[in-house]
């Protein structure tokens, strides 16, 4: 027969009180794994729609580049550069002058991923370090046809006050340098977010 162990009083009051507090942020269905819980109860208030406008400065060349090849391509891509893969630090600016306001960095990689035309796969988080959103981070995941005038890629999360974000960006070229491959990308995020 199992053997009870006798509980004091304040442990009792505090395992109620826990108790109490998991039925509190728990609610719906419970599987034994998953519990829906109640937003306001963890911090997350009214959702929001938010447009943020940057430029991206992408400088492959000179002694301060901010984005550097990790991967070199394959041989037999030389049109493409299939395969080249950068790891970024670039500079995010009000303004389209490197000298304007620096609002945060897109820090991550890029890679050439097509065998036929000129397509990155970009995986970067813009993490921002000015006003209210120092310290929060808008993470983007997708397909940037770089000769598309418009391209869009989806936001996929963020951290901070970015906290469950989801949306999409728009990434237009501004400027881009053929001999020594630097680029300016306006970008406007179209962001949901608590």
């Amino acid at each position: 027969m199992a053997r009870m162990l006798p509980l004091s009083i304040p442990k009792l009051f505090i395992f109620s009180l826990l108790s109490s507090f998991s039925i509190i942020l728990a609610t719906g269905e419970d599987h034994g794994y998953v519990r829906t819980l109640d937003r306001k109860l963890i911090g997350l208030k009214k959702e929001k729609y938010s447009h943020i406008h940057f430029y991206w400065h992408d400088t492959v060349s000179g002694r301060n580049a901010t984005a550097i090849q990790i991967v070199p391509p394959a041989s037999n891509f030389n049109a493409t550069f299939f395969g080249a893969t950068y790891m970024i630090d670039d500079q995010m600016t009000a303004g389209p002058e490197l000298s304007s306001k620096l609002i945060g960095r897109a820090q991550g990689f890029y890679s050439l991923s097509s065998q036929e035309e000129v397509i990155l796969l970009m995986a970067m988080n813009f993490a921002f370090i000015e006003g209210k959103y120092n310290g929060s981070t808008i993470t983007v995941l997708g397909r940037n046809s770089v000769f598309t005038k418009v391209r869009e890629m989806p936001v996929i999360g963020g951290s901070g006050l970015f906290r469950f974000a989801r949306g999409y960006v728009q990434a237009k070229t501004y400027t881009f340098n053929s001999t020594t491959m630097d680029a300016i990308v306006e970008y406007n995020v179209y962001v949901l977010h608590y």
